[in-house]
């Protein structure tokens, strides 16, 4: 970053020189170590001396030990003066260095000049030959790495153009100098070299519509029968049911997952969980803790790092859940800010009933058993190997002795941790990287996630922004304020889905108010079905999936997946359009990622398919063909979109066994797995007509329908191609990434007295 020539700065934003990428910060060492780290910086009102007063010689004569005649004084060449013998000062005694001292006038002259010298000599030594940033082939502008608001060279932003000439002719002067084009006094001085580029562009009219915002809304645990627009008349969605009023309804919408975790990666990347490891091949199909390693790599690509780079304001308000730490407890390797958002403020983790204090425990009671069992499996064997190496009856190494012992510690750790510290350990609040709520106050974080969402719009009016609103909402144990506690007719859990109605409402005002309804993308949905097995007693916590057969945690039947569907932008899309082709969730990141003007990853395959062409109606029909059902990495069902005759054929190869038998759930078990002796397979599969029959309640034979054969062996090949285009990943939910390990757990204080309360009913303060 030192310069050779005369220009010692960066002269343009479109120079290609600047600080290498391989430098090292002091702001980026803060963040490796948790820190929220901003630059907030302004230019100087000069950059030429053509008017400006800092120029004046008025006010700066010259002789007044400056560089007036030159702008700026000079390192080598004519205005230069070498001194030899070197200018000598004292500056302990003289620090305006006004009185250069000599061999006369300082006995230790030359000694001083001496040991100066051979400090340089050594100096010298340890510079090493790097790329000059500041060359005159770096400062030089280049227009195409030229920063540009709108379509180059029309540069500008945040206003509105309209040119009403039917030709415009625009010339554009580039000046290259290679010696001095110094200003001074009003007036340019004599360039060595001058390169003049004239460009003319024939223009009829000249626009630069603003990108649209977008505004993604997705519920956590909404059953697709709960919602009016779908069919619920007694639970009421006024603002939801608006919403489709005035957009599109999507009919047959699906999520890749029926459970949190990878149905939430799917929809961030376009791509099925199982791409980026986010499916599980365990019991443990989701995160199970923020002190566990798994989560959401860091080379996957979500929509928020694409629109991020294009320029794009982005934030996500709500739950995460896709892990936080990968090796210590501040790297926060699969945090939201380290995968394209800007800003976050919410939970990590999910919402459980251990966060309300409940005597009910959600999580410990899945996950107490299965530790204790490891725990003593895994104590069993290190004892047993322990005794075969003392008694030498057989080989072992101590290495492997003690990785049993580390691992039966973590299980054994886990397993403590499940008893009463799972509210400190998972029900935390983050505002960026920053814990400011450990363990959460339930009773204002439905008000304070509002006024984070609709503070961000505020903030945001005048730039391109995507807002992620992730809904702590409807998932148990049903955080509902007092306002609407006892106003359903569905107890609990309706009044839950009313209060999340007037969320969304709440956001759709927001952007009413500042003027941006015409320019937001608005998109609603569900993250998977609604829970079927939530109850206390006789009443019901989860959700209604209408019709369809199953609920969460079942990957192949439709009451798991199928969820509602909308999107909103008058003026784009036409209102009260109902779409029934098939669709999914992944389709959010093709189409937002277009929108914004970016182009999906080529890098990697992508599940997804634009919606605009549906959405628009400039095509009639969806870009699925097949869509794949997993539950884990185990593949339970696939659908056949047969685009010539309009049927939808479904296969399920494996289904779970309900408890009781003709309950429709798992009740014993409390959600149904996916493999072992709690799942039914199929051989030959069921085969069910969807257009015909989409509650899945006759399944068809070869004896029933007579394209049986045809349709089932269509469907094994499309597995057949599919599972080629599958690479093996690491396993981020692992029994091992999924395990806690203290030295990863979030703590907000002194571990392990993780406390703190930083909120002070200040949510809306600005970052």
């Amino acid at each position: 970053m030192a310069s050779s020539n005369r220009y010692r700065a960066l002269q343009w934003n479109t120079g290609s020189g600047g600080l290498p990428a391989n430098e090292t910060t002091f702001a980026r060492l803060l963040q490796q170590q948790g820190y929220t780290t901003g630059l907030i910086d302004f230019f100087p009102a000069r950059w030429s001396c053509l008017e400006g007063s800092l120029c004046d010689p008025m006010i700066h004569p010259l002789r007044a030990g400056a560089c007036y005649g030159k702008g700026i004084c000079r390192c080598f060449g004519e205005g230069v003066i070498h001194r030899d013998p070197p200018l000598l000062f004292d500056l302990s005694r003289d620090p305006s260095e006004a009185k250069p001292l000599s061999a006369d006038t300082e006995p230790l002259f030359d000694i001083v000049i001496r040991m100066i010298g051979r400090a340089i000599e050594e100096h010298c030594r340890t510079l090493t030959s790097v790329p000059e940033q500041l060359s005159l082939s770096n400062v030089v502008w280049k227009q195409w790495l030229q920063p540009c608001c709108g379509t180059f060279p029309f540069c500008l932003c945040a206003v509105t153009f309209l040119i009403t000439p039917s030709l415009v002719w625009v010339t554009m002067y580039l000046i290259y100098t290679s010696g001095n084009c110094d200003v001074y006094q009003g007036k340019q001085r004599s360039c060595l070299n001058i390169w003049l580029i004239l460009c003319l562009f024939p223009i009829t009219c000249v626009s630069d519509p603003s990108k649209p915002n977008f505004l993604l809304i997705l519920a956590d645990d909404l059953g697709i029968g709960d919602v009016g627009c779908y069919g619920n008349d007694t639970i009421r969605t006024p603002n939801i049911d608006d919403l489709a009023k005035d957009g599109v309804r999507l009919t047959q919408h699906i999520a890749a997952a029926a459970v949190c975790t990878p149905s939430r990666a799917a929809f961030l990347t376009g791509r099925y969980p199982i791409r980026s490891g986010m499916a599980s091949s365990t019991r443990q199909r989701i995160i199970f803790w923020n002190g566990c390693s798994g989560g959401l790599p860091p080379n996957e690509t979500t929509f928020a790092r694409m629109l991020h780079q294009q320029g794009y304001s982005t934030a996500l308000v709500g739950k995460w859940h896709m892990g936080v730490n990968c090796r210590s407890r501040h790297d926060h390797c699969h945090h939201p800010l380290n995968h394209g958002f800007d800003y976050f403020y919410g939970m990590p983790f999910s919402l459980l009933n251990e966060c309300q204090g409940s005597d009910d425990p959600q999580l410990a009671k899945s996950l107490q058993d299965t530790y204790w069992l490891y725990t003593q499996m895994i104590v069993l064997a290190m004892l047993t190997l322990l005794f075969g190496k003392l008694t030498n009856l057989f080989p072992v190494k101590w290495k492997i002795i003690i990785c049993l012992a580390i691992c039966g510690l973590l299980y054994f750790l886990s397993w403590f941790s499940s008893y009463g510290f799972t509210k400190y350990w998972n029900c935390i609040l983050m505002r960026n990287h920053d814990i400011t709520e450990q363990p959460m106050n339930l009773e204002k974080t439905t008000s304070n996630m509002l006024k984070e969402a609709v503070s961000f719009i505020e903030r945001n009016k005048h730039r391109p922004f995507l807002l992620f609103f992730s809904l702590l909402h409807v998932h148990t144990p049903l955080i509902t304020t007092e306002k609407f506690q006892g106003r359903s007719r569905h107890g609990p859990y309706g009044d839950n889905v009313e209060e999340m109605d007037w969320m969304v409402g709440t956001l759709l005002d927001a952007v009413d108010k500042e003027g941006l309804k015409n320019t937001t993308f608005i998109y609603f949905a569900s993250d998977h079905g609604g829970s079927l097995e939530a109850r206390r007693g006789n009443t019901q916590l989860g959700g209604w999936n209408g019709i369809y057969k199953g609920g969460k945690g079942m990957g192949g039947w439709e009451g798991g997946i199928r969820v509602p569907g909308i999107v909103r932008w008058p003026g784009v899309l036409p209102a009260g359009t109902v779409i029934n082709e098939p669709t999914s969730l992944m389709d959010i990141f093709p189409t937002v990622v277009h929108l914004a003007g970016g182009e999906v990853p080529q890098d990697r395959t992508v599940d997804g398919r634009s919606l605009l062409p549906l959405l628009r109606g400039t095509a009639q029909h969806s870009g699925h063909e097949f869509m794949f059902h997993y539950c884990g990495v185990f593949l339970h069902a696939v659908r056949w979109y047969q685009k010539d005759s309009g049927t939808i054929w479904k296969v399920h190869y494996a289904s779970p066994v309900f408890q009781p038998e003709a309950s429709g759930a798992c009740f014993g078990r409390g959600i149904c797995p996916c493999f072992g002796d709690g799942v039914s397979h199929h051989d030959p599969p069921l085969l069910f007509d969807l257009s015909q029959d989409p509650s899945e309640e006759n399944p068809l034979s070869a004896d029933t329908e007579p394209l049986f054969d045809t349709v089932t062996r269509r469907i094994r090949e499309a597995v057949e191609e599919h599972r080629k285009t599958l690479t093996p990943v690491p396993q981020q939910l692992s029994p091992y990434n999924n395990i806690w390990k203290p030295w990863l757990q979030p703590c907000c204080g002194t571990f392990p007295f993780c406390w703190c309360d930083k909120e002070n009913n200040k949510a809306d303060s600005v970052v």
